[in-house]
């Protein structure tokens, strides 16, 4: 009984240092890095000069949408301009096959009728 003993101590003295805390030392902070003051002056110039060159590039965006929206709209006008000529010409010339049919059916009509008047007469 006297050696479980000993053994049941040392087995728990083992399991205590094995699952005991450990503590680590804390990591030293980093040292403050302080941005110079000609650094955040460029930084800040740079910015500036970012904001400037998006202020002119938007600016000519707007300008050549525009143009382009400009041509578009003068090439619809003259596509319906167009339009309405070829219209326009498709209905002359449809009027003026009409009226040469209608006159080729009144002389053929004028000279069946006097087909049937001399008919009639014999």
């Amino acid at each position: 009984m006297n050696k479980s003993l000993v053994l049941a101590a040392l087995i728990a003295a083992a399991a205590l240092a094995a699952c005991g805390k450990k503590e680590e030392p804390a990591p030293a902070p980093a040292p403050a890095a302080e941005a110079p003051a000609a650094a955040a002056a460029s930084a800040a110039d740079a910015a500036a000069s970012a904001a400037d060159a998006a202020k002119d590039a938007a600016g000519a965006a707007v300008s050549d949408a525009a143009s382009a929206a400009g041509a578009a709209a003068s090439a619809a006008g003259a596509a319906v301009g167009a339009a309405a000529d070829a219209a326009g010409a498709a209905a002359n010339s449809a009027a003026a096959s009409a009226a040469d049919a209608a006159g080729a059916a009144a002389n053929a009509a004028a000279d069946a009728a006097k087909a049937a008047a001399d008919a009639a007469k014999k």
